[in-house]
């Protein structure tokens, strides 16, 4: 997706927990570069990829254990979709379904839905946890694990994925 930014600004405009927190901007921006990586390797639809990475946590109401909040993030999407969002029938449910089961461990599906998955769970170091390789969709996921799993514990910021969304 070319430009992301008016995107980024809606969702940020009702985002309750801090920006630059362990479910913000920094965790959005590199499960956008994992997934779009992942889904290179696998053929995954990179927009939808792309705009998992800012909808799925975009409606967390905190840091912890927030049951629904896929769902939030999914409903989000679809509030926009015919405005900021353009994407044909599948694509759109492609982003809806990996939003809202995204925090349910599924490891089998659609590439486009595991490329989405993939790219969440390799930045669970930023929470202190390394990512399982069993518990990841794809063996690209897994040829990515050293790799990201080194970005999310030293919360690196992808600076270029943030600057490009105006941050």
């Amino acid at each position: 997706m070319d430009n992301l930014q008016p995107i980024v600004a809606k969702i940020l405009k009702s985002y309750v927990l801090p920006t630059r927190g362990i479910h913000g901007v920094s965790h959005w921006a590199r499960v956008m570069e994992n997934g779009l990586r992942v889904a290179k390797l696998t053929g995954a639809h990179q927009d939808v990829v792309a705009l998992f990475a800012l909808f799925h946590d975009s409606r967390r109401q905190n840091e912890s254990r927030d049951d629904g909040h896929g769902l939030r993030g999914a409903q989000l999407a679809l509030s926009l979709r015919g405005t900021l969002l353009s994407l044909d029938d599948a694509e759109f449910e492609l982003l809806f379904d990996a939003c809202k089961l995204h925090t349910n461990g599924l490891t089998q599906g659609d590439p486009t839905l595991q490329a989405c998955w993939d790219a969440d769970r390799l930045d669970l170091g930023r929470a202190g946890i390394r990512p399982e390789p069993k518990r990841l969709c794809t063996d690209a996921a897994r040829s990515l694990l050293d790799w990201a799993n080194g970005r999310a514990v030293r919360n690196q910021e992808p600076a270029g994925v943030l600057a490009s969304w105006g941050l």
